[in-house]
């Protein structure tokens, strides 16, 4: 039995980094020698308070699995080993992977499928030395992009579709709230959608400096100031439309009402707990607040704006380490130092 190493979800507060046997290969499917795997927020909630999208008890209807099971949902690697059906990939093909379990793979609405969840959360992942998924997962890397930025495909594309799905038109002004990973990459989105002015809401002085780097301009209040209102005497009565990117519920009411009337609140966070607003705010503003979940039928767009220089990891990444490292270098860092953005992992 030929093993492997992977970090696997235990429950909270434990992943470990443990030999698991190699995964084999089925008709449809690819096996991946990783290179690297982003640590993504929704890891961190896993980590820190779950299980939320991990099957911790019964398997998951789709994929059958259930944990413990190795986490990851952002990575690039080689394929070393396709299945007998597949045609889309061979073996050498540099890929990302797009980590969707949905009942019928990526057609229609899959990113809405009531059993939707991951590869690497429902599924065995990519924190590992090799991954087994769906061959029509794999998304083939331009020669002109490296195994570092393939691995931020996956959260471009939640960046990238968050901005498609709201109603943000090339000259708006936008509110994001949070820079963390993917709210960078929100930045980055409405830059390539023709944003005249992009305001950040950040807490941590790094995660600013990011921000300001990446052309946004980062919201101070003055003393005595709340939020909201620095927000209204930037923009003249608030922002065409919002993002909410840190799931933490007093800034959901504050991304709300940082819109002008008639303007659109859009809520990208995974939330740990449930969190209020003040409908009157909708109501009198005739203000829309919408959801959106994950992506769809959009990996090929974000490879060809990462071709023209869009979501770079050079900006992006902050740290690399082993998988050894993972639990102390990695979860426990991010959890405790927001000058951390995104750290990569490779198997060794």
């Amino acid at each position: 039995m030929v093993q492997m190493k992977a970090a696997r979800w235990y429950g909270q507060k434990d992943i470990r980094v443990e030999e698991v046997e190699v995964p084999k290969v089925g008709a449809k499917q690819v096996k991946i020698a990783i290179k690297y795997t982003g640590i993504c927020g929704s890891d961190l909630h896993e980590y820190l308070a779950g299980p939320i999208f991990i099957p911790a008890n019964t398997p998951h209807p789709l994929s059958g699995v259930k944990a413990p099971l190795t986490l990851g949902h952002e990575f690039s690697g080689e394929v070393v080993e396709v299945g007998e059906e597949v045609k889309n990939v061979n073996v050498g093909d540099r890929v990302t992977v797009e980590p969707i379990i949905a009942e019928n793979g990526l057609i229609g609405d899959y990113n809405l499928d009531p059993y939707l969840n991951f590869v690497g959360l429902a599924a065995d992942g990519g924190f590992a030395e090799f991954c087994v998924c769906d061959a029509e997962l794999a998304h083939i890397i331009p020669d002109s992009l490296s195994y570092e930025q393939a691995a931020l495909t996956e959260p471009s594309a939640v960046a990238l579709y968050a901005v498609r799905q709201s109603a943000f038109k090339a000259g708006d002004t936008a509110a994001v709230f949070g820079c963390g990973p993917i709210g960078l990459l929100v930045i980055e989105a409405l830059k390539a959608a023709g944003a005249t002015k992009i305001y950040a809401i950040e807490l941590s002085p790094e995660r600013q400096a990011k921000a300001e780097e990446l052309g946004a301009i980062v919201v101070r209040p003055k003393e005595n100031e709340e939020m909201v209102e620095a927000i209204y005497s930037l923009t003249n009565g608030g922002v065409d439309v919002s993002y909410e990117v840190t799931g933490v519920p007093i800034v959901l009411k504050q991304a709300l009402e940082s819109v002008h009337k008639g303007g659109e609140c859009m809520v990208v966070s995974i939330f740990e707990k449930e969190a209020s607003i003040q409908p009157n705010v909708l109501v009198t503003g005739e203000k829309t607040m919408k959801g959106t979940i994950a992506y769809r039928h959009i990996f090929p767009n974000v490879l060809e704006l990462m071709e023209k220089g869009y979501f770079s990891a050079d900006k992006i990444v902050t740290k690399k380490i082993i998988l050894d490292d993972i639990v102390a270098n990695g979860f426990e860092e991010l959890s405790k130092d927001k000058s951390q953005v995104k750290i990569l992992v490779s198997p060794k």
